[in-house]
């Protein structure tokens, strides 16, 4: 069996940052972190929640989930409240994470609809509403699991709609993008990942691009360019980053990275180190 995530996981960590476990009562508002993601267990509502425009009415156990920064506001009973646990995620690569990237921009699931995920919703809320020594570390590798589990859900019931998800929960595509995952460095061509799928190289095109929403080759340029900002991160040198995503150069690398990202790997890696520094 393939396993979908692995790369994927591996190559983006997600860090969770437990924040609030307990009640909530009244009106709270909740400021978008730069670079960060929210999750949200609800144990016991009712809550309304608001982001822009919308609004959100939560009567039963649920996950709310912002990949990305939002500011949102609660609104729960000012007497009873509601209790639910709370936790940043901090995407490595922030806006550049391809798991963030991946994900729709709020995502609601009640927690009846997630049995695969019930043993750890249990002891995730056992240890929130308990003083037990170490409970802030578990609390943070729990959420981490649960985030997991939305990950399988989605992918598994296909809900979600294009993106890299969608080419995740196809029977077929899957295993071209796993393939992408795995080996950045290879110069795939639309046969070789049509081979793989089962498709010919002109029915694979179209399928990936209506169902992804991006040609092949402008999805492992994409993944390429997200590998090397990590690497780039890391320390690695311009030549080592070019060689593990396929690039014959670093002349040939930096062009490249230039032509997507907008300015040269070097000069990226130095405003990334600043902006460390200022935080």
């Amino acid at each position: 069996m393939v396993d979908r995530l692995a790369a994927l996981l591996n190559h983006f960590t997600v860090t969770a940052e437990m924040f609030h476990a307990g009640t909530l009562c009244g009106s709270h508002w909740l400021a978008a972190k730069e670079n960060m993601g929210q999750m949200h267990l609800i144990r016991r509502g009712p809550l309304t929640v608001y982001h822009g425009s919308e609004q959100l009415h939560i009567d039963t156990p649920s996950l709310l989930l912002y990949p990305r920064p939002m500011p949102h506001r609660f609104e729960s009973d000012a007497h009873s409240g509601t209790d639910m646990v709370c936790a940043n995620l901090v995407f490595a690569g922030g806006v550049n994470n391809s798991i963030a990237d991946a994900l729709p921009n709020v995502v609601c699931l009640p927690l009846k609809d997630m049995p695969d995920a019930a043993v750890v919703l249990q002891l995730l809320f056992d240890e929130a509403f308990a003083q037990r020594c170490g409970r802030t570390t578990v609390l943070n590798r729990l959420f981490e699991v649960v985030l997991i589990q939305v990950l399988r859900q989605l992918m598994e019931r296909s809900q979600v709609q294009g993106g890299m998800l969608a080419g995740l929960a196809h029977p077929r595509l899957r295993l071209a993008l796993v393939a992408m995952h795995e080996a950045p460095a290879n110069a795939w061509s639309l046969e070789e990942l049509g081979a793989l799928c089962g498709m010919s190289r002109s029915v694979f095109a179209n399928s990936f691009r209506d169902t992804v929403g991006c040609t092949p080759g402008v999805y492992l340029q994409n993944w390429r360019m997200a590998i090397a900002q990590r690497l780039l991160r890391q320390g690695q040198s311009l030549l080592q980053v070019a060689d593990a995503v396929g690039y014959s150069s670093e002349t040939a690398f930096s062009r490249a990275f230039r032509a997507q990202v907008g300015i040269p790997p070097r000069q990226w890696r130095e405003a990334q180190k600043q902006a460390q520094v200022m935080i």
